[in-house]
């Protein structure tokens, strides 16, 4: 075994994996990673599921070092500065940190959320089927808060395997789309089309729970209180300011303010990887349009591993065979008496 360290945090760095699915009923929203297909990458890139639990890192920096032995790891979603003593590694692909060396990751460029994946996984107690810190809850798993300086997580020593890669296609810069509703009978339709034909921008008042659009006050018709109802991940609530709100991973699981749509599936990362301050459009599709689209989205999950190439000529590293102590017939070539046969 080793132990991954971590040496420094910010406010946003916690464990996620696809989060809990089916307990809405009791209150508790479903957490988990902001950007699934991220973490899909980098669990897929160290031989892990799809959906297993990894390191989310917000925009801020990190440190981390490996400690009784070398870990594999990967870094996909927020393009960042990374290094290991120095050297840079690069995203989307695996390498090993080596015992005693410290990987140093920079703030995010844009984009919000990094994850990084360990080969052989978070070891910890599921609550409800996830290991996914939910701050607000106080719950998650191995340590059920974010994580910060100090905390340590016991991991599988990297194993003498070659190195892989996943080459990813440009990431869309269209609008984000949503279905209208439920509550889009609220508002005018020159109301609608202000907010469709709007440049917004994320609210630095944003959080896991929510993100908070910076543009123009939208006015609903009917007022801006409805019996609560159910919350879905990416609903657009407008409250009285007039300030939509999009509810995410921690949000709430009933509100009581009318919903003008929903982030599609498909879009749901590419919309919570938006820096703060940065501009962003909505665009309107049907129903039928948006279950198409996520059934694509979850098709390109499911071919990940078929598209896992190995880099060329790579042969398994140094520090991951130390981990496995296989030097134990070593012989000294300047000693023929410990190799000669003759």
């Amino acid at each position: 075994m080793s132990r991954l360290v971590v040496e420094e945090a910010g406010p946003a760095t916690s464990v996620q994996d696809c989060g809990r699915i089916g307990v809405l009923r009791f209150g508790l929203s479903s957490a988990g990673a902001m950007d699934r297909q991220a973490l899909a990458v980098a669990n897929v890139l160290v031989g892990q599921p799809a959906d297993a639990a990894a390191i989310e890192i917000g925009p801020f920096g990190a440190r981390f070092s490996a400690a009784d032995g070398a870990i594999r790891l990967a870094l996909s979603g927020a393009a960042r500065d990374a290094a290991i003593d120095g050297q840079p590694v690069a995203a989307a692909r695996s390498f090993v940190l080596p015992a005693g060396a410290k990987l140093a990751l920079r703030p995010a460029r844009n984009g919000t959320f990094t994850y990084m994946a360990i080969e052989g996984g978070i070891a910890g107690h599921k609550v409800f089927g996830s290991l996914s810190v939910h701050a607000r809850a106080g719950i998650g798993s191995p340590i059920a808060r974010p994580l910060a300086a100090g905390d340590e997580l016991p991991v599988t020593a990297a194993t003498p395997r070659a190195e892989t890669r996943l080459p990813l296609p440009a990431p869309d810069d269209g609008p984000i789309r949503i279905v209208l509703g439920p509550q889009d009978d609220h508002f005018d339709p020159a109301e609608i089309a202000r907010f469709l034909d709007a440049e917004w921008r994320i609210a630095p008042a944003s959080d896991r729970m929510g993100y908070r659009l910076a543009g123009p006050k939208i006015t609903c018709a009917r007022g801006y209180n409805i019996v609560s109802d159910g919350i879905a991940n990416g609903h657009i609530q407008i409250p009285g300011s007039g300030e939509p709100l999009v509810l995410l991973a921690d949000r709430g699981t009933t509100g009581g303010y009318p919903k003008i749509g929903a982030i599609i599936t498909a879009d749901l990362g590419r919309f919570a990887q938006t820096p703060v301050g940065k501009p962003l459009r909505f665009a309107a599709v049907d129903v039928g349009t948006a279950q198409t689209l996520a059934r694509a989205w979850q098709a390109g999950l499911d071919s990940l591993p078929a598209r896992l190439e190995t880099l060329s000529g790579l042969s398994p590293s140094s520090e991951a065979l130390l981990a496995q102590n296989l030097a134990g017939g070593a012989v000294s070539a300047l000693d023929t008496d410990t190799w000669s046969h003759s």
